[in-house]
């Protein structure tokens, strides 16, 4: 296995609308970002990956981008965003941005020509096709935020297709002047000094030739989810090696791409070290243990997730992986709710389950990311109103199951309040001052009303913090090779509490032992882990060096990793 700076980093995802507001207009911008450059360092990351600041009309929160090459006015300017980068490297860390390929804005000045005429020169930019002889859409497909994933367009009688919202028109990747135009944006972005990308829905960027009806039924809907045709394409590893040749082996830089529906084969071909195209992926079964099977509405309709299945899911993406493919590991992220609030117990053992998912995550084996806030233990909203709530697919959701599947108000919002995706963007909880110190202004979404004891004032000065115990994981990280580059190996693969497993390199050895939940079972060391003397490199709970580990009693969400030869 190679040595790389990508998989020994730390990543940081921030999401500058909510991150730090500089002037008082209640959004965070890239000045906020660089007025908090100096908590980044001390918390010892060495990546930022900056969610998008493209200029944009924000249907989609910058998801729907209306120029690749300019800042949006709300966050500020290209000179702000070269200040941000010469304050990161200044302190030694890299910034990747946010390339969104898969789909632009309508305000793009690609679509707005688009749908000037069928005969424009940009037209085949994206995806039109007429309306089938009984005046309806093309195909079935349904959007990921609710309804048809078509658009009618009266000026020229046909119809484009939006995977997302009806703003968000499909880029047309079988259209060679496409593919062109987006390697030299993402070459004048290099130029510029940008470490890598990560890639948004990259896997979507080939559909099945003529567009075929879904085959996946959801009988709550005249709709389907598609995966089947808009991800995994027959001609996305040909785009993504295209790519790689035209522009990213060009560059030491860091590529991560957000496949979701991706065989684990498949992730293993895209993420090869030796003849795949990017550095890692974002795979998303292990963000699927707690939905219900068997329809896009999935995201909705939770279920208890029970531990071994996780195990399962990792353990097999791990060994899938090894000798040369690559992981990201990660809980949560701008799409995602609060991992504290969601894999752990933010009421009784907030501290200790938030260092209990934080030690899983930073012991594994990938490239760790932790997304803004996750850091101080950050946790869901729960808002009374669906008004306060800013999110594009939680509206579309509300207004289709309050109006077309005849759910109660209080019966949506207890959705809304565990899966919504606005629980990962309310504002970075800095003080207990006025709107956790994000703001002096009124924040563009409401401040969690729990930032008075939650926040990074108050968690940097406390030793036993939160945030604290991840600068301890991240330096850790830096010292023992055999975080990243050790082998993993599982042991308990159907303990319904505990997750232990073994990471081993070159004669080193460590014993990571998780209480996933609020029991106290009793832990016996396997036969086959043999050691002269042990060290503890990091808990959660107050361990004494001499206790021993051949039979002990975890209590309610303690980690341990131990050194052992």
């Amino acid at each position: 296995m190679k040595r790389q700076w990508w998989k020994e980093a730390v990543v940081y995802q921030v999401y500058p609308r909510s991150f730090n507001d500089s002037n008082g207009d209640g959004i965070g911008d890239l000045q906020g970002i660089i007025e908090k450059a100096d908590y980044l360092q001390e918390l010892g990351v060495d990546v930022v990956w900056l969610s998008p600041v493209y200029k944009s009309p924000n249907d989609d929160n910058g998801y729907d981008i209306s120029d690749y090459q300019q800042i949006m006015d709300e966050f500020g300017t290209m000179e702000d965003w070269d200040e941000l980068l010469d304050a990161l490297h200044d302190r030694g860390i890299k910034l990747i941005m946010d390339l969104v390929v898969n789909h632009t804005s309508d305000e793009h000045p690609w679509f707005v020509e688009s749908r000037q005429s069928k005969d424009n020169p940009y037209r085949d930019y994206y995806i039109w096709r007429d309306p089938k002889p009984d005046g309806s859409e093309p195909n079935n497909w349904v959007s990921f935020f609710s309804g048809s994933a078509w658009e009618y367009d009266d000026r020229t009688n046909q119809y484009f297709l939006h995977l997302f919202t009806k703003r968000q028109p499909d880029l047309n990747w079988e259209n060679t002047e496409v593919r062109n135009d987006v390697y030299k944006m993402m070459t004048w972005w290099l130029d510029r000094g940008v470490d890598g990308f990560r890639m948004d829905v990259i896997n979507n960027i080939s559909k099945s030739p003529g567009l075929p009806d879904a085959s996946v039924k959801d009988p709550d809907s005249d709709y389907q989810f598609a995966a089947e045709h808009f991800a995994n394409g027959p001609r996305l590893m040909e785009f993504l090696g295209e790519m790689k040749e035209r522009v990213l082996k060009h560059y030491d830089i860091m590529t991560v791409g957000e496949t979701a529906f991706l065989p684990i084969d498949s992730a293993r071909k895209m993420t090869d070290e030796n003849v795949g195209f990017l550095n890692m992926v974002f795979q998303f079964e292990h963000m699927a243990v707690d939905a219900q099977p068997g329809t896009h509405a999935g995201k909705w309709e939770t279920r208890q997730w029970e531990l071994p299945e996780l195990k399962h899911i990792m353990t097999k993406w791990d060994k899938e992986m090894e000798g040369g493919g690559w992981n990201s590991l990660y809980f949560n992220n701008h799409d995602q709710p609060r991992q504290v609030s969601r894999f752990g117990d933010d009421k009784h053992y907030h501290k200790h389950s938030a260092k209990l998912l934080a030690t899983y995550l930073h012991t594994m084996r990938g490239t760790p990311y932790i997304y803004q806030g996750e850091e101080l233990g950050m946790t869901n909203v729960r808002f009374p109103s669906i008004e306060d709530y800013r999110d594009v697919e939680i509206h579309n959701m509300y207004k289709e199951y309050t109006e077309e599947r005849g759910y109660s108000h209080e019966e949506v919002m207890n959705k809304i309040w565990t899966t919504g995706r606005d629980n990962a963007r309310t504002p970075v909880q800095w003080d207990d001052s006025e709107n956790g110190g994000f703001t002096t202004g009124t924040p563009w979404i409401k401040v969690n009303p729990n930032y008075r004891e939650i926040n990074a004032k108050q968690q940097m000065s406390d030793p036993d913090s939160i945030f604290n115990y991840y600068k301890q994981l991240i330096e850790l990280r830096k010292q023992e090779d055999v975080i990243v580059y050790g082998s993993y190996e599982l042991y308990m693969a159907d303990h319904e509490e505990l997750y232990v497993y073994t990471r081993s390199i070159n004669g080193e050895k460590l014993l990571v032992i998780l209480n996933f939940f609020a029991g106290e079972p009793v832990f016996e060391l396997p036969e086959d882990i043999a050691f002269d003397h042990k060290t503890l490199l990091i808990s959660n709970y107050e361990v004494k060096e001499s206790e021993s580990i051949s039979s002990f009693t975890l209590r309610p969400y303690e980690a341990r990793v131990y050194k052992l030869n």
